[in-house]
């Protein structure tokens, strides 16, 4: 894993420490860089705000598994995948959910099934019958 991965890693586990005390809403940036133990220009060259942050932390732990949806899972199989997901990081997405800005994870969530039942439908809708 490159330095700059690992950065990003080290971030997630910041915020996801900070969520088990405090709201997504009230945890600052400073409270992050913190706990990760780096600068906070080093947040803000891997992530524009704590949202996008949590939202990568997300693609990270879900978005694999429906890549596979087609090719060697099925719906059902992926779905059961990102749902034992979200019970292994239950205290992040329990965290995560509550907010209510609008570049919470909810909106990233919704956008990505959206986008996700748009390029199966696309997908299906291009086969031979």
């Amino acid at each position: 894993m490159e330095k700059q991965e690992k950065t990003k890693y080290k971030l997630a586990a910041s915020v996801k420490e900070c969520m088990k005390n405090t709201p997504v809403d009230k945890i600052t940036v400073k409270d992050i860089v913190e706990g990760a133990g780096v600068a906070r220009q080093t947040f803000y060259r891997n992530f524009l705000d704590k949202y996008d942050l949590i939202n990568w932390y997300f693609d990270r732990l879900v978005l694999a598994c429906f890549e596979e949806i087609g090719v060697s899972h099925t719906v059902e199989e992926s779905l059961t995948q990102k749902l034992m997901f979200i019970q292994e990081e239950k205290s992040f997405f329990m965290g995560a959910f509550r907010s209510e800005d609008h570049n919470s994870l909810k909106e990233h969530d919704f956008e990505l099934i959206l986008r996700f039942y748009q390029d199966l439908i696309a997908r299906k809708s291009s086969r031979p019958l």
